[in-house]
């Protein structure tokens, strides 16, 4: 494969993770992405040095004095750590891997820090378990793709890397619901929210980015949205992949912190908590143990519909996420289990003032089964810290549960799928069987329950008799029979059964 060849994205990561394969066997396939991640991110920082340097040549007639300068690169690669010195070796090539992104990650405090550093379970350094001909190999393999700007955008390249993301979770099948939320869900709360240049965007629990990175999509990356993103990731490896991901997808000048955005926010102005024009998140549903102990006395505010169960932080992401709301334009999209819209006890009282804050705006019930390692149904609950006059009061319920295309594993929104979501929202009218336009008045008679279900209006459906009904049973059994017997035959034409 030569260097310059254009790949697809499907097919740059076709390429990306046979790395994996060049490591199968001396390393168990959960740590895969101790091993390729780092390698990968480290080839694209010295792909990118390297066309920098190109630029400067070129503009300043070949001076390589001037093409060296700090002022002329992203990201500095100090003498003897560029990837074409670990290529050069062809012993202790662990340690020499280790050595480079090591003094790489410390010579970029302000924009790597933190990145390399979570990978340090990979043991570069042990020849048992990585020979330095295995190595060679691997970085041979990755020396075939060059992983600059220049050779695929940013959308090839980023999208590549979260397909990877992908595999690894599929492989690891650990914490896979906090590694990856589906794109089209991102995308479905993206368009409502519809973030603009020059606005900022938070997502207090940014896993390995997805939603950040979809919200630059949206604004075309405009020069506006640089020093405008922010996000907070409580586990160490999902931060350092965030700072990764939004890296690989051209994503400059933002703030990824590592942290508990719970326990201790880090994004503060004055001591209180940060507003934002557009807050987003899929944080982890139900959490338990959250620091329940001091929110009764949030030094920051965030208390202001109550306390939580101990046992069940839902409603702690929702308080801290419309406290960071900013006034006027603050709007905010979370995904939580449906639990939040019926469950009893500390979350009615916590619904009730909810409800009656009026910044809840919609509510989206969807389908079952289309988060990754959940089976639990999911909604979308959107705020707006001051909704337009003719929304105020109210609260659009949409039954988005009918609204999937089923695949193997999984359901899935498609494109339609989201667009037709989109539509309903859109909108903000009744569709029979589909969205319903309620008043706080009627919540208040439902008693605060916001299952969309009680709101959504059916359409009456005419009883049958027990004759249609037992005729109706007998034709689909027939239509069984014949379906069975038909894909017999196939199995013994092609050879798969005896006669």
């Amino acid at each position: 494969m030569a260097t310059d060849t254009k790949l697809t994205s499907k097919q740059l990561f076709n390429h990306l993770f046979e790395a994996c394969n060049i490591l199968r066997g001396p390393i168990n396939q959960d740590e895969y992405k101790n091993y390729v991640t780092p390698i990968i991110f480290y080839k694209r920082l010295c792909d990118v040095y390297d066309e920098e340097t190109q630029y400067a040549l070129e503009i300043s007639g070949g001076d390589y004095e001037f093409a060296n300068f700090p002022e002329n690169h992203r990201f500095v690669i100090p003498e003897g750590c560029h990837w074409n010195d670990i290529r050069a070796r062809t012993e202790n090539i662990g340690g020499a891997i280790v050595y480079a992104i090591n003094r790489i990650e410390r010579a970029n405090p302000h924009t790597l820090y933190g990145t390399f550093s979570f990978f340090d379970e990979a043991n570069w350094t042990d020849k048992n378990k990585l020979s330095d001909e295995r190595l060679k190999d691997l970085i041979e393999h990755m020396s075939k793709v060059n992983l600059g700007n220049n050779s695929y955008s940013s959308d090839i390249l980023g999208d590549s890397y979260e397909f990877l993301i992908k595999k690894f979770a599929d492989l690891s099948k650990k914490n896979a619901g906090e590694f990856y939320t589906p794109r089209s869900i991102v995308k479905l709360m993206v368009k409502i929210l519809a973030p603009k240049a020059g606005e900022t965007v938070y997502d207090p629990a940014c896993g390995t980015g997805g939603m950040l990175i979809e919200a630059i999509r949206y604004i075309h990356n405009d020069k506006m949205v640089y020093g405008k993103i922010y996000g907070q990731e409580k586990n160490l490896a999902n931060s350092a992949l965030a700072k990764m991901n939004l890296l690989l997808h051209g994503a400059i000048d933002f703030s990824v912190s590592q942290g508990d955005t719970l326990r201790n926010p880090l994004f503060l102005n004055r001591g209180s908590i940060a507003k934002f024009d557009c807050v987003i998140a899929n944080p982890p549903f139900s959490l338990d143990n959250w620091g329940e102990e001091t929110f009764a006395n949030d030094i920051y505010g965030r208390n202001i519909w109550g306390t939580p169960p101990a046992s069940n932080g839902d409603y702690v992401w929702i308080q801290h996420m419309v406290c960071s709301m900013a006034r006027n334009t603050g709007r905010c999209a979370v995904v939580l289990p449906q639990g939040v819209l019926f469950r009893g006890n500390k979350e009615y009282n916590l619904r009730k003032e909810m409800v009656e804050s009026d910044k809840l705006e919609c509510i989206i019930s969807l389908a079952n089964n289309l988060f990754y390692g959940a089976t639990i149904p999911a909604c979308i609950l959107i705020f707006r810290e001051k909704k337009a006059d003719d929304k105020a009061g109210k609260v659009l319920m949409i039954d988005a549960s009918s609204i999937y295309t089923p695949k193997r594993a999984q359901n899935v929104l498609e494109e339609n799928d989201v667009e037709q979501i989109f539509t309903l929202y859109s909108n903000f009218r009744d569709e029979k069987e589909k969205a319903k336009l309620i008043t706080l008045d009627d919540i208040r008679k439902k008693d605060y329950i916001l299952t969309v279900n009680q709101y959504i209006e059916r359409e009456q459906k005419p009883n049958i008799t027990y004759e249609e009904a037992k005729t109706n049973f007998i034709k689909a059994m027939e239509d069984v029979f014949a379906a069975e017997e038909e894909f017999y035959k196939l199995l013994k034409e092609y050879g798969y059964i005896d006669e």
